[in-house]
């Protein structure tokens, strides 16, 4: 694990990280900063079952910017299809 990731204020209701998690994997997607998805994006480019999940959650889970994700996603080398139908976060969400 990361320090950006580890005291991200994404994470702020955890006791421990483990981003095995889809839930903490969809928090840190959702409200992470920028330091902490720099250090996912590094993760990811060396773990393609960290891309697989976080295709997956991109596409099932209301976060804040899914094309963002999945963009970066597709600058590793992961199959991408823009046009697939992502939550929409702000029917989805109080915001």
């Amino acid at each position: 694990m990361t320090e950006a990731i580890g005291r991200s204020r994404a994470l702020w209701n955890r006791d421990a990280v483990d981003l095995r998690s889809d839930e903490m994997l969809a928090q840190v997607l959702d409200r992470g900063e920028v330091a902490a998805w720099r250090d996912l994006y590094r993760m990811a480019r060396a773990d393609r079952e960290l891309r697989a999940r976080i295709h997956r959650v991109v596409l099932t889970v209301p976060v804040a910017l899914p094309h963002f994700w999945l963009a970066a996603l597709a600058s590793l080398g992961q199959a991408v299809d823009f046009s697939a139908p992502v939550p929409d976060y702000y029917e989805a969400t109080a915001v």
